[in-house]
C-alpha cells in the first residue's frame, strides 16, 4: 500500500469514527431525554414536519440511503484474486521450469535429451496458483453477497405523518430526521428512531445484535447505557416489528444509522490481514533477492566460464 492509499485509508477511518461518535451522541440524547425535549432538539412536533423543514433536514442530516461500494466486475475480481507478489513469483518459476524442463528437452537444446522432459513441476506450481486464487475469489464473492443481502433487508416504503399529510406512505429514501413514523407488526424499521408511543411493541434485533428473542420497546426515558443497543426506547434500522404498534420520531438516517455503519463496514474494501501482509512482505524480499542474484550469478558465471548462454540459464535457474 503506497502513501496515497495510506492517507485515504486513514481519512476514511477518521470519517467513520466521526460518524459513529455523532450517531452515538444523537441516540444517547434521544434516549435519555423526555419526548418533548427530543422533539424540540429535532425541530419537529407530533404532527410532523413542514415541507420546508423536510428539505432543510435533508440537507443538514443527509438522505436515508445507505451508501456502499460499487460492485467490482468479474474481470476485476478475478484479476485481484490472482495478481499479487506471491503468484508473480510462482508464475516466474513456472515459466523458467517450462523452458528448462519441457522446451529444452523436447527440442534437445543445450545438451538436454527427450528423457529429461518433466512437466510435473509446472503442473504443481500452476495448481498452487489456481487453488490460492480460487479460494481468494470465492471468499471475496461471499463477502460481496453478504453485503448485498444486508442491504436488501430494507423495505422500500414507510408510513409517516407530516403537517398536512396524515399517515402517508412514502419511499423510505425520502425519510428525514424529525419525521414522525408509524410502525405496526411486520414493518421493517426504516431508520434509527426514538419511540414516542407504543402498545405491546416487540422488535427483533437478531440481524444487528444476534439476540434470538424479540425485545420490548417502550416510550419511557432511559438511563444512560454503555451500549446504544441496550436502550429500550430506541429502535434501529434493519430490525423488524414482531408485534404491536408504535409511533416514533426519526433521529438518524442513512449512513448515520447503526445499520448503515455495519453495511458500510461489510461492503467496503477488505482489511488486509496480518497473514496477507506477511506473505506479501516475504514475496517482495524474494523478488528483490532474485533481482540481485540473477544478474550477479550471470556475470560471475559468464566471466569465469566464458559461456554466456549457459551462464544466463544458470542465473535464471538460481
Amino acid at each position: 500500500m503506497n502513501k496515497k492509499e495510506n492517507r485515504m485509508a486513514v481519512r476514511q477511518t477518521v470519517e467513520k469514527a466521526v460518524i459513529r461518535d455523532e450517531q452515538n451522541r444523537r441516540i444517547q440524547s434521544a434516549a435519555t431525554n423526555p419526548v418533548k425535549e427530543v422533539l424540540k432538539i429535532l425541530h419537529t412536533t407530533l404532527r410532523g414536519l413542514e415541507a420546508d423543514t423536510v428539505s432543510v433536514n435533508r440537507s443538514k442530516y443527509g438522505t436515508n440511503k445507505v451508501t456502499h461500494e460499487k460492485k467490482k466486475s468479474l474481470a476485476k475480481r478475478v484479476a485481484g484474486a490472482f495478481i499479487n507478489p506471491f503468484t508473480a513469483i510462482l508464475f516466474c518459476l513456472a515459466f523458467v521450469s517450462t523452458i528448462t524442463d519441457m522446451i529444452f528437452p523436447y527440442f534437445s537444446l543445450f545438451g538436454s535429451v527427450p528423457e529429461d522432459f518433466d512437466f510435473l513441476t509446472v503442473v504443481i506450481i500452476l495448481t498452487m496458483v489456481l487453488i490460492s486464487g480460487t479460494l481468494r475469489f470465492v471468499q471475496e464473492s461471499r463477502s460481496g453477497n453478504a453485503a448485498e443481502k444486508l442491504l436488501a433487508m430494507i423495505t422500500t416504503t414507510c408510513t409517516v405523518t407530516r403537517i398536512g399529510q396524515e399517515k402517508t406512505e412514502i419511499p423510505m429514501d425520502d425519510l428525514v430526521v424529525g419525521d414522525i413514523v408509524h410502525l405496526s407488526a411486520g414493518d421493517m424499521i426504516p431508520a434509527d428512531v426514538r419511540i414516542l408511543d407504543a402498545k405491546d411493541l416487540f422488535v427483533s434485533q437478531a440481524s444487528l445484535t444476534g439476540e434470538s428473542e424479540p425485545v420490548e420497546k417502550l416510550p419511557h426515558v432511559s438511563p444512560h447505557k454503555d451500549s446504544v443497543t441496550d436502550y429500550t426506547n430506541i429502535a434501529f434500522m434493519g430490525s423488524n416489528v414482531i408485534s404491536g404498534s408504535a409511533t416514533a420520531v426519526v433521529i438518524c438516517v442513512g449512513d448515520h444509522t447503526l445499520f448503515g455503519s455495519m453495511a458500510a463496514a461489510v461492503a467496503g474494501e477488505a482489511v488486509e490481514t496480518s497473514f496477507t501482509k506477511g506473505v506479501n512482505a516475504v514475496s517482495w524480499v524474494l523478488i528483490r533477492f532474485m533481482l540481485v542474484m540473477v544478474p550477479l550469478v550471470f556475470f560471475v558465471n559468464g566471466i569465469t566460464k566464458g559461456d554466456w548462454l549457459e551462464a544466463f540459464l544458470f542465473g535464471i535457474s538460481i
